[in-house]
């Protein structure tokens, strides 16, 4: 059987070439033969309603799964598994460029802000990653480091350069996907 990926993209246009497509089809194309990856259609950015469809495609999932988020995806999604009694094995949780809100003045939004003990209100994850360039445009490196304070047992991948939707893939994330 293969593993089931859940993929929560990043807010914007998803069109060709944009948003989070080229990294969804990256993964698909990498991982097809091992994964199942399904990556749900998300709606305007408003925490209400991307935490009821994350409720929605998570409650669509049974036993063991591997949950993705890109950049406002991996934000909502941490918050929501920190909120939410999720009754999933998760295996690993990969957050892509992730936003902090509240780390920076640029980032406060009080609907999409953690709890300051969110860490402690998550439930059991085997396996966490963080992956994030050093000069992303989009969200500061900072928001990073800020989670990998936060979450001890994350392993962080940090990137020389300035990718915020590494359209090109991401090879390490495929790789630790592959390994569990």
């Amino acid at each position: 059987m293969k593993k089931q990926v859940l993929f929560i993209l990043s807010a914007g246009p998803q069109g060709i070439h944009q948003g989070s497509c080229a990294l969804i089809a990256d993964l698909k194309e990498q991982l097809g033969e091992v994964c199942h990856v399904s990556s749900p259609a998300m709606p305007d950015p408003d925490y209400a309603l991307w935490k009821a469809q994350i409720a929605n495609e998570i409650n669509a999932l049974n036993g063991e799964v591997l949950l993705v988020g890109h950049s406002l995806g991996g934000s909502v999604l941490l918050k929501y598994l920190s909120e939410e009694d999720c009754q999933l094995t998760i295996s690993g949780l990969f957050l892509i460029a992730a936003p902090y809100w509240g780390n920076d003045d640029e980032w406060q939004s009080e609907d999409f802000r953690l709890p300051d003990s969110f860490a402690n209100m998550l439930p059991r994850i085997s396996r966490l990653y963080l992956y994030h360039s050093r000069q992303d445009p989009v969200v500061p490196f900072a928001h990073a480091q800020h989670y990998a304070k936060q979450l001890l047992q994350a392993v962080t991948r940090e990137y020389e350069g300035d990718d915020h939707y590494f359209c090109e893939g991401l090879p390490e994330l495929v790789d630790d996907i592959k390994r569990l």
